[in-house]
């Protein structure tokens, strides 16, 4: 088994690791160990795209259902010659 020293870590990371090692039952080490492990052996979640994104948020409420509006013909081009 490989060791791991942490230097220049926060003296407020190193008081809530204490706290939740403590409320867990374990050492420092163990508890250090323990959420690295949990973090490492856990696939990331998929990047999702703006879109899918938003959808993820709103299809859970039913979605909504959008009449598209006619479509204006075409404008003429401006003319710049003058």
């Amino acid at each position: 088994m490989a060791s791991l020293t942490i230097r220049r870590l926060d003296d407020d990371v190193k008081a809530k690791l204490r706290i939740r090692a403590a409320r867990n039952g374990h050492s420092m080490e163990e508890e250090a160990r323990l959420i690295l492990q949990k973090e490492l052996n856990t696939k990331p979640a998929p990047k999702l795209n703006l879109a899918q994104l938003i959808r993820s948020h709103i299809e859970p409420l039913g979605g909504v259902d959008l009449d598209i509006p006619p479509r204006d013909p075409m404008r003429p081009p401006p003319d710049f010659s003058q």
